[in-house]
């Protein structure tokens, strides 16, 4: 699908259910319908240039979902750098240990397929495919080059706003999405526990504190209880600075106490506030009426 036309795209797969706005210049074409086919489709200038990929029906050929990362290793060529050229500028991205271990990247064709790799599984998670130009607006590795950096224009306050609200949206599709790989029910959208997490996320934006405890308004027990949330139990998770809200959703998946917060059976709801590029989940399990 990298490189067809919208109306390609709605032929192949129907309307999305909705459309989501990005930083990078795409939009996000959202489709949630059935999350055995889970996929955002980012489309710019009325063209696919990036598919996120983390239903496990989909075809994602040569790669599946849930695919050992044996497989993946022994029959891909991973290499460290990937070298691009494009207008006349020379572009490198440099891959650490991490990411040839969590997130490798593969060239097929003039199409780049970033792999998440679960490592607690030991399985494919996802696939973001990308086209050149998106791989470098979005830099997910370290990055040398010469000629002209490609970079979206920097957002207005309404664009961070819609890009907010977007990510919110897909990290609550994607944690829900994962629930039900688990044989866990999937969370509810709670609007009051996410406006409780979006003030953190804004907290530890402008306080440049990366933490699960304000220094002012405190410990999420102390921020559930100023709003008035009533809850049996509750949970957060944190993250900062990742390119959007799948890849912060990923990043989750590997750490083992946000993991756990995730698939926790217990937990009911879920609010999720993003801020600029802090991410907050607060999960609670509501109390029994």
């Amino acid at each position: 699908m990298i490189g067809q036309s919208v109306s390609e795209l709605e032929k192949e797969f129907g309307e999305p259910e909705r459309i989501d706005e990005s930083l990078y210049g795409y939009q996000w074409y959202i489709y949630n319908q059935d999350y055995k086919h889970y996929m955002q489709v980012g489309v710019e200038n009325n063209q696919v240039v990036t598919i996120f990929a983390l239903g496990d029906s989909l075809d994602i050929a040569p790669f599946e979902i849930g695919q050992p990362v044996e497989e993946i290793f022994n029959t891909q060529y991973i290499d460290t750098n990937i070298n691009i050229e494009l207008n006349g500028n020379s572009y490198r991205f440099e891959l650490n240990d991490t990411d040839l271990n969590l997130r490798p990247i593969v060239q097929l064709g003039n199409v780049y397929a970033q792999l998440y790799i679960d490592k607690f599984t030991g399985t494919l998670s996802s696939v973001r495919f990308l086209n050149a130009e998106t791989l470098v607006k979005l830099r997910p590795y370290e990055l040398v080059y010469s000629g002209d950096l490609i970079e979206p224009p920097p957002p207005t306050n309404k664009e961070w706003k819609l890009f907010e609200q977007g990510s919110e949206q897909e990290i609550l599709d994607i944690t829900n999405v994962f629930r039900i790989k688990n044989n866990l029910k999937p969370l509810t959208w709670d609007e009051p526990t996410s406006k409780v997490a979006y003030e953190h996320s804004k907290d530890m934006a402008e306080s440049h504190d990366f933490s699960h405890t304000s220094k002012r308004f405190g410990n999420l027990t102390d921020r559930l209880s100023k709003a008035k949330i009533t809850y049996q139990a509750a949970g957060e998770n944190i993250a900062a600075n990742y390119t959007d809200g799948p890849a912060a959703v990923e990043g989750w998946l590997n750490s083992k106490a946000h993991r756990d917060a995730m698939l926790n059976k217990e937990f009911t709801d879920l609010g999720v506030g993003v801020y600029k590029k802090y991410y907050t989940q607060n999960f609670i399990e509501k109390s029994e009426q």
